[in-house]
């Protein structure tokens, strides 16, 4: 079994090479909560999501997360009626979120109601989250304000500078079901290029889970998601340099030196295959911009053959 660490975008297309390289039936996804808010009296769980619709296809490959076609019905009508609009729901999306909410209502736990969509988008991996219990990224601004994970992610489009992160809940949090057993079970953990800070830190922040992949470092490697120095989406680079970090492949096998045997980074970064091996971590050199589907395969092979 392969068990891929996954935050949003970054996880989801390099996943979707993953399943074309092994049989998806073996691959297990520990996928970030801690953006999940509440809103609408809606459910939300957007890294969830973006798995699911990119495996399932029906992902818009544009944005690369919300579904494909979608149209936007009920946020016009939202508008007029002046509720908050500022985090768009799709109106085919938006029945991802009603089914959640109204299982979760009923009983259900978050992995229950997770394996439900996913085998209704026909995804094969078996899809986990970190866990059930509520953990929530705080994010302090510059001018010491603190606000949500999507606050700031979307309603500010992540264009303010950030001066603190913390993981609200985690010191009471549970790994999830199965989430302990996926990776100590593993043949190889893969962290996925994922936004370090704010996609793979807050699954590690749930207690267990960071010692669990310790405990494999050998067999655990991370694809980089800085390239050339930049985030290829998002605010990874922005955030690294913001919060301390060297915003570079380098800085990134830093953070994870005590979790990765292996470290696979971007064709661009080859002269930093040095510095990367000198703190400790074995360096790959290929192509991580995964601009098409038979790209993010070849990324999945070389990822996994980088731990054979």
């Amino acid at each position: 079994m392969i068990t891929v660490l996954a935050g949003g975008v970054g996880a989801a297309r390099l996943l979707r090479g993953l399943v074309r390289v092994v049989d998806p039936r073996d691959v297990a996804v520990v996928a970030n909560v801690a953006d999940d808010l509440v809103l609408h009296g809606l459910n939300i769980s957007p890294d969830l999501d973006t798995v699911t619709y990119t495996l399932g296809g029906g992902d818009n490959a544009e944005t690369g997360w919300g579904l494909a076609g979608e149209t936007w019905q009920a946020m016009d009508a939202l508008d007029r009626y002046g509720g908050p609009t500022w985090f768009r729901l799709g109106d085919r999306d938006l029945a991802t979120h009603l089914h959640r909410t109204g299982r979760l209502a009923e009983g259900a736990g978050l992995a229950q109601v997770t394996a439900e969509i996913a085998a209704a988008w026909e995804i094969g991996v078996r899809l986990l989250p970190a866990t059930e219990d509520r953990l929530r990224t705080m994010v302090t601004l510059g001018d010491g304000t603190e606000v949500g994970f999507q606050e700031y992610f979307v309603g500010m489009r992540h264009d303010v500078p950030v001066a603190a992160i913390r993981f609200d809940g985690a010191a009471s949090a549970r790994p999830g079901p199965g989430v302990l057993e996926a990776i100590t079970d593993a043949e190889t953990v893969v962290i996925a290029p994922s936004n370090p800070l704010v996609s793979v830190d807050p699954i590690l922040a749930v207690p267990g889970v960071s010692e669990a992949v310790a405990d494999r470092r050998s067999s655990t490697v991370a694809v980089s998601p800085i390239v050339g120095g930049a985030a290829l989406k998002g605010p990874a680079d922005r955030m690294l340099a913001e919060l301390g970090h060297e915003s570079s492949a380098v800085g990134v096998a830093r953070h994870y030196r005590d979790l990765v045997g292996t470290m696979v980074i971007d064709v661009v970064d080859a002269d930093l295959a040095p510095e990367v091996e000198a703190g400790g971590v074995r360096c790959v050199v290929t192509d991580t911009v995964m601009h098409t589907p038979e790209v993010a395969a070849a990324l999945a092979k070389v990822t996994l053959e980088a731990i054979a």
